[in-house]
């Protein structure tokens, strides 16, 4: 691993060497993955919707097995247990609890208490402003570039409005892969970069072989946002699966939903009254319809199928548009060094414009 050469607030506030992380993508983010990011200095986030408690507990326990260095734990702050799985990070040792919407205040503060560095991730400056009142140490800001759930708003033109709202550091995602990107995103004052389809394509991700080459064989317009598949803007790559979701009605798509939600009930362990209850947190906190609720349960099971499965005919592929810029599967610490090392070439390139 090589040395140190780019100290940002975010590196000293989760201890690690580079001011890289890998974002907690559903059904790839697992204890290989993440240690291997966090053994090449950067920042490994474990995906933690997709895994029962007990899961959680197993990839918790492998990733501590695979790595002595910092690692962090996405969590959906709206699931049922999102209060009995931050004591497990608690009573692992978890350096970082990070979320996709943001965490009651009360969550904030027990995990705080305990050391664990809270980073939630944020689509707004004014969300950004609410969770950096509540005390979130640090916020992940994505733009549209990003895959997964998406919003509308350019990462160029979202973050300085973020780094506007608060003093917290900011990691920038969306549309990163590359030195020139870490670069670019410390000249804006970010305190470093998430990235997700450029870590999901390197050897020590866990994704078919063949689901990695189809994800390369895609160009800048191989992506598409759609809301046919949860009822909520997501970025995925264009496959006939998509088209044809794309096109067809919501009554042709009920049976298939309604199928996948059985088997997401079965796969998660969950009862249809604990199904319910996230139903209505999702409701509350991001103010889904019932039809919107209804699709929920389609994004992990489409999800598995390509992603675990390589079923690409039954399976969608979540991917941000870097996957058209993007060529090789290097191994996680071949990645981070060639940014950082790239990162501090440009970094230096670009003050000797300063007069």
């Amino acid at each position: 691993m090589i040395e140190q050469l780019i100290k940002t607030p975010f590196t000293e506030l989760v201890g690690v060497k580079h001011p890289i992380v890998q974002t907690g993508m559903g059904w790839v983010s697992g204890p290989r993955l993440v240690s291997g990011t966090a053994n090449a200095g950067g920042l490994g986030i474990l995906a933690s919707a997709t895994m029962t408690f007990a899961e959680l507990d197993a990839a918790i326990i492998e990733t501590k097995k695979r790595t002595d260095k910092p690692f962090g734990v996405n969590l959906r702050a709206d699931a049922g247990d999102a209060g009995a799985r931050c004591d497990l990070l608690i009573e692992h040792g978890v350096k970082v609890a990070s979320f996709a919407l943001a965490p009651k205040p009360e969550l904030i503060a027990k995990l705080k208490e305990h050391g664990i560095v809270v980073m939630p991730s944020i689509g707004a400056a004014k969300h950004a402003k609410k969770v950096a009142a509540w005390g979130a140490d640090a916020v992940m800001v994505q733009g549209g570039e990003g895959g997964g759930h998406t919003g509308p708003v350019p990462t160029t033109l979202l973050l300085p409005t973020v780094l506007d709202a608060v003093d917290i550091p900011v990691v920038a995602a969306g549309g990163f892969f590359d030195g020139r990107g870490l670069a670019a995103a410390l000249s804006y004052g970010a305190a470093g970069v998430g990235m997700g389809t450029r870590f999901l394509l390197t050897r020590d991700s866990a994704v078919p072989d063949a689901v990695k080459e189809l994800y390369l064989s895609h160009d800048l317009n191989g992506t598409v946002v759609t809301a046919k598949v949860d009822g909520m803007p997501h970025r995925m790559l264009r496959t006939p699966l998509v088209d044809e979701l794309e096109e067809t009605s919501a009554v042709k798509r009920m049976g298939p939903t309604l199928k996948r939600t059985l088997e997401f009930k079965k796969t998660s362990g969950m009862s249809w009254a604990e199904l319910a209850k996230d139903g209505r947190a999702m409701k509350k906190t991001q103010g889904r319809t019932l039809a919107q609720m209804t699709l929920a349960a389609n994004t992990p099971v489409m999800l598995k199928a390509g992603l675990v499965e390589g079923d690409t005919s039954a399976g969608v592929l979540a991917s941000g548009q870097v996957v058209g810029v993007i060529d090789d599967l290097p191994s996680c610490e071949e990645l981070i060094e060639r940014i950082v090392v790239r990162a501090a070439d440009e970094l230096r390139r670009a003050s000797s414009y300063v007069l």
